[in-house]
């Protein structure tokens, strides 16, 4: 059909732009210095309208909307290109050009102003620009759906079919079956031995371990490649180049070796993907909540395993003799497994790790819906803190300002971190009554595993949303019992 033939025409070149800006993404969050990022804004915006041009034009719209007429005609991708096609531009159509340039402009600002912020301590150094994105984002939902509630707008364009309705749903069941069961286990009173944890570890060591795992793991380094960055970060344009970040922090070892297991995850799943999705807008993982799902069940099913410790514990005690001489394989496994109320949400354990996004997603809510102003959101954040992890941040960086997402406009990812988690407790499940996950991980055969998830998830690139790729892999609807199920069954040995 001409009308198809046209559409994969014009997508082809809005990939083409979209590479150009995703490449200098990656480059400004790892390798560029901070004064080019004034001209660099400038330059990009420039691109950035072209492309907004390219997503708005009389000839795409007709071709979009003229097939979405038509969808009886076309085959399955095709409809579910369409389909994506149409609900983006009814969305973009709607908003400015100059509004949609001058927001990029502020984005590619914002996250080096965040960065200084973080590191200076300074929330008012980065609260305007931080209330301008917000108020941006306000703006552009209003602009296209005056009807829906504006955050259900945004959750809905991380995680396809989600809305405060489940969210709320999801975290009430946590705050009822979970919650209760996380302050058991905070106040047991175990004690572990763990001043290892905290010792010194060379960065440059770090590093070597960190590319051993990239073996380990099967990381495919002729289509992608790893680099330090002040946000752990997976980053790609297709399966063939993508690229990840970890970093490195000297008094804490875990936060690289755990960051790059999660990442290696989302690149795994990039890379698996069905290369016949590149020239589509099918290519990439379904969702933000689906891709979580990898990079959680690599970081906390495969490497928080006392199986991956058994094989690869002695690689790190060969590379950190004087720090662990002392440390057993089940102290360490103890202490990568370490329970605590802890201000760090990419540093936290995974049993506490869901508070953290309650409180993320809490805020956010209250913010899309006019409730509290960029003014009040320190404290709001350390009141949340207490309540449910019993502890208060003892400035910026420790709180409000220690995460990038804000800073780049993701606003309603956060909520998808906890739900990746429960997808990934769902889709374990599954798992091993097909392949025997702990033998494999044990005998460092994780190549069968990187195959199973390939054939059953990886493949299909975003051709499935999220709600039919989890009912196609397991056979149910989410239930996040089966979330529940694995944290006190892994916890309660451990601490109970």
């Amino acid at each position: 059909m001409e009308l198809v033939n046209k559409f994969n025409e014009l997508v082809a070149k809005q990939k083409a732009y979209i590479y150009v800006l995703t490449l200098a993404g990656w480059d400004s969050a790892t390798e560029a210095p901070r004064g080019a990022f004034q001209r660099r804004a400038e330059m990009l915006g420039v691109i950035s309208g072209e492309l907004f041009n390219l997503q708005t034009s009389k000839e795409y719209q007709d071709v979009v909307y003229g097939l979405f007429k038509r969808l009886d005609e076309l085959d399955d991708i095709t409809k579910r290109e369409i389909k994506k096609a149409k609900k983006g531009l009814d969305k973009i159509i709607k908003i400015p050009k100059e509004e949609f340039v001058e927001y990029n402009k502020l984005i590619g600002l914002s996250q080096r102003k965040w960065e200084d912020a973080k590191h200076n301590n300074d929330y008012e150094g980065f609260k305007g620009n931080l209330e301008q994105i917000f108020m941006y984002n306000k703006k552009f939902v209003a602009y296209y759906n005056k009807d829906e509630h504006p955050y259900n707008i945004m959750l809905d364009g991380f995680e396809e079919g989600m809305s405060m309705k489940e969210y709320d749903e999801f975290f009430n069941t946590l705050k009822k079956d979970l919650v209760p069961f996380v302050k058991e286990v905070l106040n047991s009173g175990k004690k572990l031995n763990d001043a290892f944890i905290t010792d010194f570890y060379p960065k440059e060591k770090q590093k070597e371990f960190a590319e051993y795992l990239i073996e380990v793991l099967n990381f495919d380094k002729n289509s992608g490649l790893m680099k330090e960055s002040v946000h752990p970060f997976t980053w790609n344009t297709h399966s063939t180049d993508v690229r990840f970040t970890t970093r490195y922090l000297e008094n804490f070892m875990f936060s690289s070796i755990f960051a790059a297991i999660h990442e290696l995850g989302h690149a795994t799943y990039e890379q698996q993907i069905d290369s016949k999705w590149d020239d589509t807008t099918l290519s990439g993982g379904t969702s933000m909540g689906i891709h979580e799902s990898q990079s959680r069940f690599y970081e906390n099913n495969i490497g928080r395993s006392i199986e991956f410790w058994e094989a690869h514990y002695p690689k790190l005690l060969e590379i950190f003799p004087e720090q662990l001489k002392d440390v057993s394989l089940d102290d360490f496994y103890r202490g990568v497994n370490k329970v605590e109320a802890s201000f760090i949400r990419v540093e936290a354990d995974e049993l506490t790790y869901p508070m953290h996004i309650m409180v993320r997603y809490e805020i956010e809510r209250m913010i899309m819906n006019n409730e509290v102003t960029v003014d009040e959101l320190p404290k709001l954040w350390n009141d949340k803190m207490v309540e449910y992890l019993g502890i208060e941040p003892k400035d910026f960086a420790e709180g409000v300002l220690q995460d990038v997402h804000w800073s780049a406009g993701l606003i309603g990812y956060f909520p998808t971190y906890a739900l990746g988690s429960a997808y990934s407790a769902q889709f374990y499940y599954t798992m091993i009554k097909e392949i025997d996950v702990e033998a494999l991980v044990k005998g460092n055969n994780i190549k069968v595993i990187n195959e199973w998830l390939k054939e059953k998830i990886h493949n299909f690139g975003s051709s499935r949303t999220p709600k039919e790729l989890l009912f196609d892999v397991t056979g149910e609807d989410f239930n996040p019992k089966y979330y529940i199920k694995y944290l006190k069954e892994k916890y309660s040995k451990l601490y109970l």
